[in-house]
């Protein structure tokens, strides 16, 4: 006779919030409601705003100030238990989107039953009014077809699941970031842990198309927390190899003039200030980066 199922896995659900998307809150809200299985407790987090209404038996913590998208996200993870551990997943949503399918929490639950070494799941983000994905969106150098799921080396922000056993084992979010590349820092300090990520196609989360240069900071904090991500993680003799290509890879993308000028103000803030604790990842996780299709060089 086999063994009795154990009980379903526990799901939660971050989300920070500015205050000034009521409307699009209340949508997300009533997604992540009508979410098939166990309920999904939810959290918002007011990032230095109050909440707007929400429906009785979510709860809201206001902070008062903006800590960034990270500092937000991990008061979210603390309002769960130290480390989350209340639950045993958690979906970090951005305010603005929707979650597409009432089955996603349960794709979910399901995904990380069948593998014990699963721990973060990227959702697909497609646009609400054509369906379609941003190449940028697909976590992933060979981003042509979105369809295709498949193992990454990263993860979305504001469209994914993790397993809050990663955060006990490898800690949060890195909050010194404030916007930029903390999914990238948590991703590899979890598969430095031995933790793999996948990307989920039918897994979707609806967004309307941006871009993220829209964000003031946006050209600076990409810089400064690109050297901080390397200098945090990689092996040294990989820093300059990974700063440089990305310091190519920039100027072949022919930035305005007031955008390159942030750009390298960030690239050198990067270097003069603090990145916080530095952990470099194990030559053989640098050879899983490699196998999993995108050395940590690019």
């Amino acid at each position: 006779m086999g063994s009795a199922p154990g009980p379903s896995p526990k799901v939660g659900a971050v989300i920070i919030t500015m205050g000034n998307r009521p409307d699009e809150l209340r949508a997300l809200l009533d997604s992540v409601a009508k979410q098939d299985g166990d309920p999904v407790e939810v959290v918002v987090v007011g990032n230095g705003s109050p909440v707007p209404d929400v429906p009785e038996g979510v709860r809201t913590i206001e902070l008062p100030e903006n800590l960034g998208i990270p500092g937000g996200r991990n008061v979210g993870i603390e309002a769960f238990g130290p480390s989350g551990r209340d639950v045993d997943i958690l979906l970090f949503l951005d305010d603005d989107g929707l979650l597409a399918h009432h089955d996603t929490a349960e794709l979910c639950r399901k995904a990380f039953d069948a593998d014990p070494k699963l721990g973060i799941v990227s959702f697909r983000i497609a646009d609400p009014e054509t369906g379609v994905t941003q190449r940028r969106h697909v976590p992933r150098l060979r981003a042509s077809d979105p369809m295709r799921s498949s193992r990454v080396t990263t993860f979305l922000g504001g469209a994914n699941a993790v397993r809050t056993q990663v955060f006990a084992e490898v800690g949060g979010l890195p909050d010194e970031f404030f916007y930029a590349h903390e999914e990238t820092d948590l991703a590899w300090r979890a598969l430095d842990a031995g933790w793999m990520i996948d990307y989920r196609s039918d897994m979707v989360l609806y967004h309307p198309t941006t871009a993220p240069s829209r964000h003031a900071v946006y050209h600076r904090m990409v810089a400064r927390n690109r050297v901080w991500l390397a200098r945090r993680n990689l092996p040294a003799p990989l820093v300059p190899v990974y700063l440089g290509v990305w310091m190519l890879l920039t100027l072949a993308r022919r930035p305005s003039r007031p955008a390159l000028k942030a750009w390298f103000g960030g690239f050198r803030e990067g270097w003069t200030t603090s990145c916080g604790p530095r952990r470099p990842m194990k030559w053989r996780t640098v050879w899983r980066l490699t196998r999993l299709g995108r050395p940590p060089v690019i």
